[in-house]
């Protein structure tokens, strides 16, 4: 019995042993995962090496995640053998694999241009709108991808980065500003420039802000997307958005200095030339003064600039605050002339009642002062024998006889003049959240921008000097424009439908003034500028003063509809009145319409999604308004004092007669352009990005003064709306990530645009004209009464119009077509901009160029020098020895020369410092500008403003003559700077 209770069923032993071993597996298992959990810490970066804050790690396959901290820094309990997912908005996702080994990843994201288009916000006027669902043409300019170095004036930091967008600084004078012109111009007599819209705030000067305030920059290009600003968007709109307060702790300072010198003169005869000229010709009537002077060496100098820039950021969740102090001094490479300008700004935000509301404000400000320069030093500098010296042994300015033959030093020199500028943009903007998908916005501004100038010309000076016996002149000019604008945002998304709703209310009131006092004939130049009172000669016009106000009063509103986020609607509508238009017009409606296919999202498109990423198509159309040529109260009838006066009996004295001089136009209104804009965008393989636009614009009521009988009407010419004109064009836009690696990245940006634009219309049956002449040559010798250009119906504006030329005679006569007809033409066929940037490892390496081609320029300067009748009175050019022309030129095309040219901007070679244990981060940099010009253009420098400055020339005052190389050509310097950017924060 007892052997039945020792012996186990076989079956019941087995089973036991079975669930032993289920119960080991089970604690070895146990075991073995334990052992696989590992702590992962690491960093990640961008491809700059800045840490990311925010970044999101994900283990594949889990619901396990964390996020970078503000050092970019993360710690991780991964499984080994698992997928680390490393995604960031903006960036290109990563996935990292966790091995028995792995402690520390350091991962570099890669920025995704496709994903950065989806997310980046994009500024379109009263508000912001992602990238990915824009309708119309609008292109974005970062502010570090602006132009860097030496900008003494903002726009020029656009210039070549935007399709479409000409930037023109005719001059390389410090104090000069540049031409901004977006799609060809639109007016004769109106402003071309694009409206400049700060911080929300239209209208204002561009450069109260410095390019090392702004964040970003975008361009409105066509009617659909300028349409919310009505009668003031028909030039585009330019939308700088500047840098404000953040949420860490940051302070910058940006610094460089830099020496420049002219990068280009014209080639006179030298001294021994000269003479040499002299004695193989015979010249009998020469006489040598024994000297050796290069006249335009003379004026120039080695200049020197430094800028110093440093911007202390800090802030949290409910505030934050930005401050920025500038300075620039920036010396003209023309002896006396610099710029010099301190500038400063303070921005904030705060938040309160959980956030429902938010209050921004800000501050701009800065002061200029400058040399003005009297630009007739250059034509003397051509004109003045070499053999003349600066000086006479007594140490007093040489002086000789003749006609344009004042010594241009001593014109540089015996001047005392001083003008300033003050600049200043405040506002305070506030935003309320009234519901969830409704927000009110109320933004008061104010800008106030003030001018004086003062000027003294001692009794000793050539010129005006001698002979007014001293002559001192001081102006004061300013404006302000007061503001406010009120609106609603509302937003709501529901399934796939996005409905986004403006509706807004704008008032604008402008007030100007200023006066101005001259004197002459003073007993002592001790007093300069600055006791008017001392001189004794007193005429009419020695004092002036004026004042002129308008006010704008708007109402816009907008609709944005996207479904699926493929298909995307957007209409706007804007209602101005203002003031200065005429009694029938007091009012103008101005409406868009744009449309947008996101091709790519639709399933047809799922087989090129590989190297297709985007794909969008948009449509546009809007009519815009152009108000600035009206000015203030052109369309009523204004009494003047004339310049006849009457006797009075009844006093026994003289007076001053008032007459008419404006007749009054109901009428009058702004100029119209009707836009249509077709644009591709499109990105590949995720690393090229771009856009093509074709564009159509049609300016009708142009305006310009026309000639009116006398009766019925008092004066004889009137403003009025009568003309048409036509620019159409296409631009490319292209950006490519050629190589994005962890150690090297090459990237290459690339604009294109070209405008052909056309006069269609300039009479009606009010006011005829046939053409009007334009260009004037008045005040160059032989050429009185003499005209370049034509404005004219088919003709765009800047049509040179003369004889062609045919040759030469056996006397070295111009041989010249009997009829004259269109010999060129000043707007260029198209533009073109490059940018090229390379980095390896903490290296960086970048180049920016532009270049504008096919347009034509008259070189009046040639036209002047290249006369034999000039020795030896007068100098003449190098290459003209030896020229078998033997008369005075005579205007024609043989002076009109093609000056395509393509600019290196700039060349920049930079290192960066790395503190891997601090939150410090400083490159050093070398920077060139102007280093070369690719041209056939033989004037000082191919690059001739599209507008004529009245005030660089004296004489020469028409606007509507782009092209002319007339003795105003400050050359442009070729400088090379030392730069440092050190920040300190995260």
């Amino acid at each position: 019995m007892n052997s039945k209770h020792t012996n186990t069923h076989p079956e019941s032993s087995r089973s036991t042993t079975f669930i032993m071993f289920l119960i080991f597996l089970l604690f070895l298992t146990a075991g073995m995962y334990a052992q696989q959990k590992k702590l992962v810490t690491g960093t990640i970066y961008d491809n700059t090496s800045i840490a990311l804050p925010g970044v999101t790690i994900l283990e594949v396959g889990t619901q396990k995640a964390t996020t970078t901290d503000a050092d970019g820094k993360f710690t991780f309990e991964a499984t080994v053998g698992g997928t680390l997912q490393i995604s960031f908005i903006g960036y290109t996702t990563q996935n990292v694999k966790v091995d028995a080994n792995t402690k520390n990843i350091d991962v570099k994201l890669v920025e995704s241009a496709f994903m950065l288009d989806a997310v980046e916000l994009v500024s379109v006027g009263y508000g912001t709108m992602r990238k990915s669902d824009l309708t119309g043409a609008i292109s974005t300019v970062k502010g570090d991808d602006l132009v860097k170095g030496v900008i003494s004036s903002t726009e020029q930091a656009l210039q070549g980065k935007v399709a479409g967008l000409t930037v023109l600084q005719s001059s390389g004078d410090p104090s000069s500003g540049s031409t901004l012109r977006l799609r060809g111009g639109t007016s004769l007599t109106a402003s071309n420039s694009p409206l400049i819209v700060v911080d929300g705030i239209a209208g204002v000067d561009i450069n109260v802000v410095q390019a090392s305030d702004i964040k970003s920059v975008d361009v409105l290009k066509d009617a659909s997307a300028t349409a919310i600003y009505g009668s003031r968007g028909a030039n585009g709109v330019i939308i700088i958005t500047t840098k404000g307060g953040s949420k860490a702790t940051t302070i910058t300072y940006n610094g460089y200095t830099g020496v420049s010198e002219a990068s280009n003169q014209l080639d006179m005869l030298s001294a021994d030339q000269w003479r040499g000229y002299v004695r193989a010709n015979n010249l009998t009537d020469a006489i040598d003064y024994g000297g050796n002077t290069d006249w335009q060496k003379e004026l120039y100098r080695k200049a020197y600039t430094q800028s110093h820039t440093l911007s202390i950021s800090t802030g949290g969740e409910q505030s934050g605050i930005r401050t920025s102090l500038s300075y620039l001094k920036n010396e003209g490479v023309v002896k006396t002339t610099q710029l010099e300008r301190l500038s400063a700004n303070v921005s904030g935000y705060q938040y309160a009642l959980d956030k429902a509301l938010k209050f921004d404000t800000g501050i701009f400000a800065n002061i200029d002062k400058w040399h003005p320069l009297d630009y007739r030093i250059f034509e003397r500098s051509f004109n003045l024998n070499p053999t003349i010296p600066v000086r006479n042994t007594n140490g007093s300015f040489t002086e000789v006889g003749g006609t344009l033959n004042e010594n241009p030093v001593e014109i540089l020199t015996d001047r005392d003049t001083q003008n300033e500028r003050h600049r200043i943009l405040g506002y305070f903007k506030t935003e309320a959240k009234l519901y969830k998908d409704l927000q009110a916005v109320v933004n008061l501004s104010l800008e106030h921008n003030a001018t004086q100038g003062n000027t003294y010309k001692p009794s000793f000076a050539v010129l005006e000097g001698r002979t007014e016996n001293g002559y001192a002149q001081k102006t004061y000019g300013e404006y302000t424009n007061a503001q406010v604008e009120a609106y609603l945002n509302y937003n709501k998304t529901f399934g796939r439908h996005n409905l986004s709703l403006l509706a807004g209310y704008s008032y604008l009131e402008n007030i100007y003034k200023g006066f101005g006092a001259q004197r002459s004939g003073f007993e002592t130049d001790l007093f300069g500028y600055n006791n008017l009172g001392a001189g004794y000669n007193y005429r009419l016009g020695d004092v002036y003063s004026y004042k002129g106000k308008s006010n704008l009063v708007s109402f816009f509103g907008r609709a944005n509809y996207s479904f699926d986020s493929k298909y995307m609607l957007t209409g706007t509508l804007r209602r101005d009145g203002s003031s200065r238009f005429g009694a029938n017009n007091k009012w103008g409606l101005f409406p868009s319409a744009s449309a947008a296919w996101k091709i790519t999202g639709e399933e047809f498109m799922k087989p090129t999604e590989n190297w297709l990423t985007n794909l969008k198509l948009r449509v546009g159309y809007g009519v815009t308004g152009n108000q600035d040529g009206i000015g203030e109260y052109k369309s009523l009838s204004i009494l003047g004092v004339g310049q006849d006066s009457y006797y009075d009996p009844s006093t026994g004295t003289w007076s001053l007669a008032y007459s008419p001089t404006q007749n009054p136009n109901p009428d009058l209104k702004w100029e119209s352009t009707r836009q249509t804009n077709i644009g591709l965008d499109f990105s590949l393989f995720n690393r090229v990005t771009g856009s093509i636009e074709w564009y159509d614009k049609q300016t009708k009521d142009l305006l310009y003064t026309y000639q009116v009988p006398q009766p019925p009407y008092l004066v004889g010419t009137m403003l009025a709306n009568v003309g048409d004109l036509s620019n159409k064009g296409l631009e490319v836009t292209l950006n490519a990530d050629i190589i994005r690696g962890d150690k090297f990245t090459w990237d290459v940006n690339v604009t294109f645009a070209k405008n052909k634009q056309k006069i269609t219309k300039l009479s009606n049956q009010s006011y005829k004209t046939e053409t009007i002449q334009s260009g004037s040559l008045h005040g160059l010798s032989g050429m009185s009464n003499t005209f370049s250009q034509i404005i004219g119906e088919g003709y765009a504006v800047g049509t040179f119009w003369g004889r062609e030329y045919q040759g030469l005679n056996e006397k070295g006569e111009f041989i010249l077509s009997e009829d004259e007809k269109e010999i060129g033409n000043a707007q260029p066929d198209f533009t073109a901009g490059l940018g090229m940037n390379f980095a390896y490892k903490n290296f960086d390496l970048g180049f920016t160029g532009y270049g504008i081609f096919g347009q034509d320029v008259l070189n009046a300067t040639a036209m002047m020098l290249n006369d034999p009748n000039r020795m030896p009175s007068y100098n003449i050019q190098d290459d003209f020895v030896g020229s078998p022309i033997k008369s005075a030129p005579t205007y024609s095309s043989y002076w009109i020369e093609d000056a395509s040219f393509f600019r290196l901007q700039t060349a920049t070679i930079g290192y960066t410092i790395p503190f891997k244990e601090s939150k410090a981060k400083l490159r050093v940099f070398v920077l060139g500008q102007n280093l070369f010009v690719i041209t056939g253009y033989n004037g000082v420098d191919p690059e001739i403003n599209n507008t004529a400055n009245a005030s660089d020339t004296p004489g020469f005052s028409d606007r509507l003559s782009p092209g002319i190389d007339r003795f105003n050509n400050y050359p442009r310097p070729r400088t090379i700077s030392l730069g440092l950017n050190f920040t300190l924060g995260n």
